[in-house]
């Protein structure tokens, strides 16, 4: 099966934040696609998600998707140590999140590192695809808390893993196969804060494009407050359609 792909990103400084410190990179010929989300409280969060989509940018996809997935933690791992030097020549401590989608040869493949989220939509059915690098993601994860308890804890923001602040860290990474009219939503912490998962369905189901999608998604951000810069990456896979024609002019195959 050939897929063709579109994409769509936005982003917002929200309603409370002064500086839009959040990042995205989109490479539709590469299908290679990514949101970075610097963190608050740390110096140049902005900074710090920058250089995260620096190294994708020079990214030069090559092989199976397993090859290109590795590729993909590597550049991730590149930033990790960029971001961490600069923070040890400064003496400024400054990490990001990121999440990125890879598709190749009809799989995808997910990497992320923090709480900025991937999910994938199919089918009328909203799937999560990571789980937050976070210390009420552990809690929950131990059974101290439930999920309802999580969105509202106050250590949410508590992350346990970020681009930047560790020599060593685990990536997280989810690999499956590509169907026909799926959507992948790649977005950092300010979407899926205000607009819980149900609502992102609804408003995924009811749109007619990749962009209505989006534009809709930041507008109910906004209209609860947007208390965190707001991004995303929308990413659609459709089957391509092929017509072929016989070598008599007028007649259809």
């Amino acid at each position: 099966m050939d897929l063709r792909t579109e994409s769509y990103s936005a982003t917002d400084v929200g309603s409370v934040r002064e500086l839009n410190e959040d990042r995205y990179f989109a490479d539709d010929d590469q299908r290679v696609w990514a949101v970075a989300d610097g963190m608050g409280g740390m110096a140049r969060g902005d900074w710090a998600a920058e250089q995260v989509v620096e190294t994708l940018r020079g990214l030069v996809v090559q092989g199976d998707l397993d090859y290109a997935v590795n590729q993909l933690g590597a550049a991730i791992e590149d930033a990790n140590s960029n971001i961490a030097q600069h923070s040890a020549e400064t003496g400024e401590q400054m990490g990001s999140t990121v999440v990125s989608l890879m598709l190749r040869d009809n799989s995808f493949g997910v990497l992320w590192v923090g709480d900025s989220r991937g999910y994938l939509w199919r089918e009328g059915q909203l799937h999560r695809l990571t789980k937050d690098h976070s210390q009420v993601q552990e809690m929950v994860d131990s059974g101290l808390i439930t999920e309802a308890d999580a969105e509202t804890h106050k250590l949410r923001n508590v992350l346990t893993r970020a681009v930047g602040i560790e020599n060593n860290f685990g990536i997280g990474m989810v690999q499956d196969a590509v169907q026909s009219d799926d959507v992948f939503l790649l977005c950092s912490d300010g979407l899926f804060g205000p607009v819980k998962e149900p609502e992102i369905a609804e408003i995924l189901n009811d749109a007619d494009d990749l962009q209505e999608a989006a534009e809709a998604l930041v507008a109910k951000c906004l209209e609860r407050g947007a208390p965190d810069n707001v991004t995303l990456v929308l990413v659609s896979a459709q089957e391509t359609t092929i017509l072929r024609l016989s070598e008599a002019p007028g007649d259809w195959l």
